[in-house]
């Protein structure tokens, strides 16, 4: 964003290096990008992603939860999820714990439906903040839509590596449909100096197939197979791709 610079990431911090997939190859078809993509998302599940063209579209959402954080708690709460499961609006820092203690999480979410950006103006689900509907049309839409064209273009490719009949992955996400798909912008308050124990959120498998993080700060971690605990994943201008557990948006 324009006059923001992101401080670097620390040199102290232990970092578990990434495979960076150019998402530029994967769509014409070359066989060795496919080849490290598929080692990556069968060996570790998480690999960086760059060339996808959504670097100012993630800009812009950056813009759009920065604004929308800044809103006093009492507005923000206005809009906190529903009882019905979805987690569809705003989260507060604490609502949820970290570890079996109970300790509060201090990360602030912000989940905007996938439905309620390709239906708006209709409403699909629920209402945002004015930061959100204000930029509904030219900055979420957008960045919805080009995170479902990646995520449907990987999808395809591990259709077929893994000998699926044409379609079945894309079959099960079809973005017309209804799901818990979302857009998230995610805030946690600066602390003064890293601690290794400090969690900020609690340790967990994403809800759907792929996520396209957009990773500027740092702060994520993965645990990688056979590792002896988490390791941190260093912010790159290229952004994270990683492969969750289920099988559905």
């Amino acid at each position: 964003m324009p006059g923001i610079v992101d401080p670097p990431f620390p040199d102290d911090v232990p970092t578990v290096p990434l495979v960076v997939i150019d998402y530029a190859l994967l769509c014409v078809g070359d066989s060795q990008e496919v080849d490290r993509l598929w080692n990556a998302a069968t060996e570790l599940g998480f690999w960086y992603l760059n060339n996808h063209g959504a670097d100012e579209l993630a800009d812009a959402m950056f813009e759009m939860g920065e604004a929308t954080m800044a809103l006093p708690l009492e507005e923000k709460m206005q809009f906190k999820p529903d009882d019905a499961g979805a987690s569809f609006g705003y989260k507060h820092a604490g609502a949820n714990a970290v570890d079996a203690n109970g300790t509060p999480d201090v990360t602030e979410f912000l989940n905007i439906s996938k439905d309620d950006a390709l239906a708006y103006p209709a409403e699909a689900h629920r209402t945002y903040p004015n930061t959100v509907a204000t930029r509904m049309d030219a900055v979420v839409r957008p960045f919805v839509l080009k995170s479902l064209e990646v995520n449907e273009t990987i999808l395809g490719i591990l259709n077929n590596r893994l000998g699926l009949p044409e379609g079945a992955l894309a079959s099960r996400h079809r973005r017309e449909l209804h799901s818990c798909c979302e857009a998230r912008t995610i805030r946690a308050a600066p602390v003064a100096a890293w601690r290794e124990e400090k969690a900020m959120l609690g340790a967990h498998t994403d809800f759907g197939s792929l996520s396209f993080l957009q990773n500027r700060l740092g702060g994520l971690q993965v645990l990688p197979p056979g590792a002896d605990g988490w390791k941190y994943v260093k912010a790159s201008n290229t952004h994270v791709r990683r492969a969750s557990s289920a099988y559905a948006q």
